[in-house]
């Protein structure tokens, strides 16, 4: 029985008969998935039928926090979004930051799920288990920081805290990300799924007090959890001053930082014009997500030319990637335009700029033309023109229609070789790490239950060579199954779920994050784990999304990463020579499904897995 840690309700929502109902969270489902991404992805399954379109209104939209939300936990104002992804089909689920996850436990609910479709724009009011439901008819077309400024006059309180769409959403475009106060529940399209909703926005307010098991074990368990902070060498001296930007001279010296489509990693290094001391020049302060003392996220300040003035929270490191690196644009002003634009419209910023970049090489090539492109030039490095296609794709205008949806989906309308050319895996575009030269964050690239995905299996081990569990060499492929498993169970269990920043494992409580996982649960919740249990929670969860996947026809063929990383080698920089063959993805894949208990062959979770996992409902479905 959990007696703190928890709210204990959830509040369904259904916008087609505009009514509200609370649920008592269940003792079993807060113990077996914790909270966060695990009660998103079960909601999802056990609520969802097989085949429901993206974009109807069968599909569900959940909003979950975790135990440590809410608390005196730091790092800890995260939640999970989570539906049927329009633009892969597979699990869609983000993480976001900020203030509104708090501000949602504090209004008084572990999970919101959103079902159903307004016959007009509204937005949802919640305060303190109220629930209202406002017409959003004159907020539809707005920005997203305009929509958040209209609200909060509307209702009289500038401390309301809001997640809201912008034009990308509205207009259903694949690559739409949800935006609260320029933190973004971004990829996988579920601005898109809250925009085929009707649901413009929601606003929440509350003064609820989390309740803690035991104040005592919680005040230890932070007390170990702030000294490993302490020691950490990055966490506080450098990473709190610059942020993920600093990763840009990291994976430029590696080798590794993507560049023009991914045909000129290793040649085109920007550091000097998009690093860490290139953004020193731009920083006017940094701001803080709830609760946090780190506060990673720089605000930079455009200063030349057309682009003075604008301000961005960021550009974060895959952005810079994206906007970049992956565009061929070295044009730092430019790049911090078109963050603080894609923000506004409500786009994700890789998947817009990996799609860009997509077309970039393609006008390079000669598939697309002038013609094809009402006269813009899309050669790579052309600064200007990636900040003109974010609003062409957000409102679905020209050459802006045909990539709005992402990679997949556009090379399919532009035909002609395209597909050649789309980086993506399962439908979601490629992060900011060249692979060829980090093998387990590859294999994580192409089994994650998202698609190319660096959040659910970070490889800091190759990334950072930080030696947890163990040391690895980055350019092998053996080990690496079983390192990717490791990866994506302990960073759902220990991050997603809790729910906690991932910086904090990578950077700071590596070495202990099951134990102090399970130290914080047992004091906030009253439930015990020991690290094995803890471990096993994320194992769990991986397993029921790879079901959900299964169900909607995913397997072992899907498993797999574009053909030019596999059949080209980098040309230059500290991983020239390297790629990731077939045979190579083929034994990694091998070895994951072996560790992990699925079947060799096609990839799907076994039945003596599912119900070693507690899951036998789940093997019943899939008739494993």
């Amino acid at each position: 029985m959990y007696d703190g840690g928890y709210i204990g309700k959830i509040l369904r929502v259904n916008l087609s008969a505009q009514k509200a109902t609370e649920e008592v969270l269940p003792q079993e489902m807060a113990k077996e998935f914790i909270g966060g991404a695990g009660f998103g992805i079960k909601i999802l399954f056990d609520e969802l039928a097989a085949g429901v379109d993206p974009l109807g209104y069968e599909n569900k939209l959940i909003f979950s926090v975790g135990p440590c939300t809410g608390t005196t936990v730091p790092c800890a104002s995260r939640m999970a979004v989570t539906a049927k992804s329009p633009l892969t089909g597979a699990v869609g689920m983000a993480m976001t930051g900020g203030h509104f996850p708090v501000e949602l436990k504090r209004a008084g609910y572990d999970a919101l799920i959103v079902e159903g479709k307004a016959d007009k724009p509204v937005y949802l009011w919640i305060r303190n288990g109220k629930i209202l439901f406002r017409d959003a008819t004159n907020l539809w077309g707005t920005r997203t920081t305009d929509c958040q400024q209209v609200i909060k006059s509307e209702l009289q309180d500038q401390n309301i805290r809001i997640a809201c769409i912008g034009p990308a959403g509205e207009n259903l475009s694949r690559l739409a990300c949800i935006v609260n106060e320029m933190r973004a529940a971004g990829r996988k399209g579920l601005g898109a799924v809250m925009g085929s909703k009707n649901l413009k926005a929601i606003a929440v307010k509350g003064t609820e007090t989390v309740p803690v098991s035991s104040r005592e074990k919680l005040k230890a368990a932070r007390g170990e959890m702030a000294k490993a902070m302490k020691k950490s060498p990055v966490l506080y001296p450098e990473f709190s001053r610059t942020g993920t930007p600093s990763n840009v001279d990291n994976t430029c010296a590696l080798g590794i930082f993507p560049a023009k489509n991914w045909t000129a990693t290793g040649e085109f290094t920007p550091v000097e014009q998009l690093g860490v001391e290139a953004l020193r020049t731009r920083n006017v302060g940094r701001l803080f997500c709830s609760g946090c003392p780190v506060g990673c996220s720089q605000l930079n300040l455009a200063r030349s030319g057309p682009y003075w003035g604008y301000l961005a929270e960021g550009p974060e490191f895959e952005t810079l990637y994206s906007f970049g690196g992956q565009t061929g644009v070295d044009e730092l002003d430019g790049i911090i335009t078109a963050d603080r634009l894609a923000d506004e419209l409500g786009l994700d910023t890789i998947s817009a700029g990996v799609t860009i970049g997509f077309g970039m090489e393609l006008f390079e090539r000669g598939i697309l033309t002038t013609k094809d492109t009402d006269g813009l030039d899309l050669r790579f490095g052309n600064h200007e023109a990636v900040v003109k296609l974010l609003n062409l794709m957000a409102f679905r205008e020209g050459i802006g229609d045909i990539l709005a949806d992402g990679v997949k989906i556009a090379a399919g309308r532009i035909g002609k070789g395209a597909e050649r050319y789309a980086l993506h895996v399962k439908g979601l575009e490629l992060p900011g790490y060249d692979v060829r030269g980090a093998k387990a964050h590859g294999l994580n690239y192409a089994t994650a239950f998202t698609g190319a995905d660096h959040n659910r299996g970070y490889a800091f081990q190759e990334i950072f060579g930080i030696p947890i569990p163990y040391a690895v060499d980055r350019f092998v492929a053996e080990g690496k199954g079983k390192l990717t498993k490791w990866n994506q169970d302990v960073r759902m269990a220990t991050a997603d779920c809790p729910t906690m920043c991932v910086f904090l494992l990578d950077m700071a409580v590596a070495h202990f994050a099951l134990e102090n996982t399970a130290s914080l649960m047992e004091a906030l919740t009253g439930l015990t784990f020991s690290p094995e249990e803890i471990q096993t929670v994320g194992e769990r969860i991986n397993n029921l999304a790879r079901a959900f996947n299964a169900r909607e026809g995913f397997g072992r063929k899907e498993d797999t990463l574009p053909e030019r990383l596999m059949q080209e080698a980098l040309k230059g920089g500290a991983s020239k020579g390297n790629r990731i063959s077939k045979d190579e993805l083929s034994r990694m894949l091998d070895e994951y499904y072996e560790a992990r208990g699925w079947d060799v062959t096609t990839g799907i979770p076994t039945r003596r897995k599912l119900e070693e996992l507690g899951l036998a409902y789940v093997a019943d479905e899939l008739n494993a």
